[in-house]
């Protein structure tokens, strides 16, 4: 999103920001190989990036979702221009990426799975179904205090594909 975001607009960055664009196909194969029936959802983050996903995953499975900030694997350049236009990363585009939700005892298995891809070198696991906040999704941020996620609100950036 980011990297549209920069051709778009012809931002005057010193930082080279590539698009994450790719062809999932085979990162999929990866967890679902590993873990089999204990996958239960895979989604990519397109349009409303890592907010959208995951607050409709809450909503649709009625559990809420805790996610740690500081596991999720945000590119520097990424996050210092969000940060310069005051857009939170977590809902911009990825059309490169995969958020996977797998039971808790498949998970390091199906990590390990995804990050022998080439794609999925940066796989990370950044949270938790939590029972108790039914369909809503919860950030502990990198000072160590949570805040809601909400589900992205108004114009997000237009896909290119």
């Amino acid at each position: 999103g980011v990297a549209i975001l920069a051709a778009r607009e012809q931002l005057p960055l010193r930082v080279d920001i590539a698009s994450d664009c790719a062809s999932l196909h085979g990162l999929v194969d990866c967890p679902l190989g590993a873990v089999d029936q204990d996958l239960h959802v895979l989604r990519d983050p397109t349009r409303g990036g890592l907010a959208a996903v995951l607050n409709e995953i809450a909503s649709d499975s009625n559990v809420g979702i805790l996610i740690h900030e500081a596991h999720i694997p945000i590119r520097p350049e990424v996050r210092g221009v969000c940060d310069i236009l005051g857009l939170d990363p977590l809902t911009m585009a990825n059309e490169g990426k995969l958020v996977a939700c797998i039971a808790g005892h498949s998970a390091e298995p199906a990590l390990q799975a995804v990050r022998s891809h080439p794609l999925g070198g940066n796989a990370r696991i950044i949270g938790e179904v939590m029972e108790a906040t039914r369909s809503r999704v919860t950030v502990e941020t990198m000072l160590c205090t949570t805040r809601v996620l909400s589900m992205p609100t108004g114009e997000l950036l237009p896909r290119i594909c």
